[in-house]
């Protein structure tokens, strides 16, 4: 009997590129892979913890391996979680390929690497040294990963130091007519860290850059409808979503905290059709006690009915998030207008006919996550490429409004209010996005361009 081809897939240690790895490589089990799936020690943990998705009748095999970093180290620390992949994941995940089918092994042979492209060069080197075949999957917008791919235009046009990626001044710019304005401020490595960190990670991606020209697939979780110009300076980047993140068959998968689900569809339930605002900023994002309570008193201002996922790490320097004196009782009460948990089983929600807008941090995920379901944004941006998201958002696509700052640099409960007033009621808002949802679909039907795509990989992936 000949063995399947057998995928091994590896996602950068994040939340936001767990969930979209984890999908991919069902995909690729749908399609007759094997498949192991790489997670560190402590995201394996967090998953488990969770219970998100690890039972799946044994079509996936999931290993953890080190990250290099210490129990109680704070994660968070990209750039030194990166820097550390290499030394402590590259000899473990060689290893599993070299010993993978030895003694009937599950899955039998690995025969080809599947990895996320922030993982880095040395992933793609061990697919080269052990001769199997490879792949990166980019799981952001196409229009950040051109600013890598174009990594030298940026140079020539003086718009970053060629020696460590740092901005050479704050105007825009735009890396063809039709895609987002950019600032350098906000390029990915310019974002973590101080300046040495950021020269680091600079190089470690421009690596990363000339690994993927040797590798035999570049795929995205994106559409081609989405971003027509960016597909246009890269065709061979194969767009193959939007891909449906974070659920199979209606359970939970990938996440690291556990999902609220029947406290939110229950709730969701009992709600009109589009009267709620559901209010999520991903895994990520920080707020000060002041925008904390400027974001609740906004939504409590609004008068409309909400689902507002607060994570218990929501707040910088790890304090206890306390919310407006009387907040609670006014309005999360009983035959109160909102609901919190602590995180929800997104793309349930999204699509749940109950749900009217999304406010949103514009991580990728979330972004195709609401354009997929049809939901309309206010787009409010934390770091690196929601900035990008948020351009796309409300300037390409025009299916939501921007989050505005004030003087202070908050933004208002004022203007949290008015955001989702008019979000409520734009008319030629949710037709465009209703037309992006058709887009999306139709891309990942059969016949399709992302499902052709995604065949396309899955096949030329399977060859020895």
């Amino acid at each position: 009997m000949v063995s399947p081809p057998h995928a091994l897939v590896i996602p950068y240690p994040a939340q936001g590129h767990v969930i979209p790895l984890l999908e991919v490589a069902h995909a690729l089990a749908d399609r007759g892979f094997a498949v192991t799936f790489v997670n560190t020690e402590f995201n394996h943990a967090r998953v488990v913890a969770a219970g998100a998705g690890l039972e799946d009748g044994g079509r996936i095999r999931f290993v953890a391996v080190p990250d290099g970093m210490a129990p109680g180290e704070d994660r968070n620390q990209l750039v030194r979680l990166t820097m550390l992949m290499e030394e402590f994941m590259a000899p473990r995940v060689e290893e599993l390929v070299r010993t993978s089918g030895e003694g009937g092994g599950a899955g039998g042979k690995i025969t080809c690497m599947v990895t996320d492209y922030n993982v880095g060069s040395w992933a793609l080197q061990v697919a080269r040294r052990t001769g199997i075949r490879s792949a990166a999957v980019w799981p952001a917008s196409t229009a950040v990963l051109a600013t890598l791919l174009g990594f030298n235009k940026l140079i020539e046009d003086k718009i970053i130091d060629p020696e460590d990626g740092s901005a050479l001044g704050d105007k825009p710019f735009q890396l063809s007519p039709d895609m987002p304005l950019m600032h350098s401020a906000h390029l990915s490595w310019n974002c973590i860290g101080d300046h040495d960190q950021q020269a680091a990670l600079f190089r470690y991606l421009v690596e990363g850059v000339r690994a993927i020209e040797q590798c035999d697939f570049v795929i995205c979780n994106s559409f081609k409808d989405a971003e027509p110009a960016a597909f246009s300076l890269f065709p061979n980047v194969l767009p193959v979503g939007p891909l449906l993140t974070g659920e199979r068959s209606g359970k939970a998968v990938g996440h690291f905290w556990k999902p609220e689900d029947e406290e939110c569809m229950s709730w969701l339930d009992a709600q009109p059709a589009r009267s709620v605002v559901y209010v999520a900023f991903g895994s990520f994002t920080m707020f000060d006690w002041r925008q904390f309570e400027e974001l609740a008193l906004g939504l409590e201002l609004s008068g409309l009915s909400f689902l507002w996922v607060v994570r218990p790490d929501i707040l910088q320097g790890g304090a206890v998030h306390e919310y407006p004196e009387g907040f609670l009782d006014r309005v999360c009460g009983a035959g109160g207008r909102g609901k919190l948990v602590t995180w929800s089983p997104q793309q349930r929600v999204l699509a749940h006919p109950s749900v009217a807008c999304f406010v949103s941090h514009c991580g990728w995920n979330s972004t195709m996550e609401g354009v997929r379901n049809g939901v309309p944004f206010l787009a409010w941006p934390y770091f690196a490429d929601q900035f990008v998201n948020q351009l796309y958002i409300s300037d390409i696509w025009k299916v939501g409004l921007k989050a505005v700052a004030d003087e202070s640099g908050v933004i208002t409960k004022e203007h949290i209010a008015g955001s989702v007033e008019e979000l409520m009621g734009n008319a030629d808002m949710r037709e465009r996005v209703e037309a992006m949802k058709k887009a999306a679909h139709e891309s990942i039907q059969e016949g399709g361009s992302s499902y052709g795509n995604f065949d396309t990989f899955a096949e030329g992936m399977k060859k020895a």
